[in-house]
């Protein structure tokens, strides 16, 4: 549904956090929590940040009933 380039990591995990927000303000309580949980786990936040330094790709998903929410974020030329 969009995409977004940045010039590095830290700006990749901001984009995330913003995506995740987004998605979260839109799903019912239930459906919302595992996302704003994501969004105060500084300990995953590090992870993606060194994931994504090493060149590996970090995926979050989130889902309602109808609907699967899949945020990746990915070096320049990476599919995963």
């Amino acid at each position: 549904m969009g995409s977004h380039d940045t010039t590095s990591p830290r700006l990749a995990l901001r984009w995330l956090r913003k995506r995740t927000r987004h998605i979260t303000d839109q799903l019912d309580a239930a459906y919302a929590q595992p996302g704003l949980h994501w969004l105060t786990d500084e300990t995953e936040h590090e992870r993606a940040l060194t994931y994504m330094t090493e060149g590996t790709g970090y995926q979050l998903t989130l889902y309602d009933e109808n609907t699967r929410y899949v945020l990746v974020v990915h070096p320049t030329g990476a599919t995963s």
